[in-house]
């Protein structure tokens, strides 16, 4: 039996400055606990219009756990390689690294960075860089609908993104009045970030506008669910998020996440003896570009 997703909390994140200084305001997307979004830890919404030429950000550590970049609009990264608008960057930090997010010069993007748990068997793997450029993601148009898989197995396709943690991340744009059924893991945490437009979901035809955020229901059985969106007036595009939840509590603090709080003391004391690597000095079997 498919499970039909519905709408069970909606809100608009709040935007504040961001740590880049001036030009830099950011949302975080995730206003619920981690017991309901499980596996993600946090979303941020950056945006940055900087009209200086001060480079702003620099190296930092992060372990025991994934990033994912989706970078909306402009250009981030360094001489290694360079992210374009509609990029993807899967980062797993694992059993620790060092990278360095250095902006230079003026600068106009917008960035979705997702935390994302690992499975506790997985917390200290090797770490792993994987870059999805725009002109590799899967992409389909169907009836007035444009859907990008980013992430997992959507619409019919399935992206090359190796996961740890099932992931399905995907970009949906609608036309105004069009309707797409599109089939998910019921037990999935999902949630949706709308970036243009409005649409409405389910059968209740509960509406969300853009940037809201709406989480999906959620439930215990291992089968497929329907989820029914329908772009509004002037249509939609809206980010989905869909992942498995590990079930296992977390220590977070600064930029590290642990299973317990003896983690975060080894690994800032990994990190002052200079034991945690640059991403860009892993293997080159570790640097994946697709």
């Amino acid at each position: 039996m498919n499970r039909h997703r519905k709408l069970v909390k909606i809100y608009t994140p709040p935007t504040q400055p961001g740590f880049l200084g001036l030009g830099h305001v950011a949302s975080p997307v995730i206003q619920v606990d981690f017991t309901e979004s499980d596996p993600f830890i946090i979303l941020m919404d950056d945006r940055l219009d900087k009209q200086d030429e001060q480079p702003v950000g620099g190296p930092h550590p992060h372990a025991g756990f994934e990033t994912v970049s989706l970078l909306l609009e402009g250009s981030i990264g360094d001489d290694a390689y360079q992210m374009k608008g509609g990029d993807l960057q899967l980062m797993t930090a694992g059993s620790g690294i060092v990278h360095t997010e250095t902006i230079e010069g003026k600068a106009s993007m917008r960035l979705l960075q997702l935390w994302l748990n690992l499975p506790k068997k997985d917390r200290w793997a090797t770490p792993r860089v994987q870059d999805l450029p725009l002109e590799k993601v899967p992409t389909s148009t169907h009836q007035g609908t444009t859907i990008k898989v980013y992430s997992g197995s959507l619409a019919g396709m399935t992206s090359p993104i190796q996961n740890y943690t099932p992931l399905i991340l995907a970009d949906i744009h609608l036309q105004p009045g069009t309707t797409t059924v599109q089939h998910l893991p019921a037990s999935f945490t999902t949630f949706l970030y709308v970036l243009e437009g409005s649409l409405q979901l389910g059968d209740e035809a509960s509406e969300l506008h853009r940037d809201q955020v709406g989480w999906l229901d959620r439930h215990a059985e291992e089968t497929l669910s329907e989820l029914k969106l329908t772009g509004g007036e002037t249509g939609a595009r809206v980010i989905l998020y869909a992942g498995e939840p590990q079930g296992d509590a977390i220590v977070s603090h600064g930029p590290f996440i642990g299973d317990t709080q003896d983690d975060i003391r080894r690994l800032y004391q990994e990190y002052r003896q200079g034991k945690l690597h640059h991403i860009a000095t892993v293997e080159a079997s570790q640097r994946i570009l697709w």
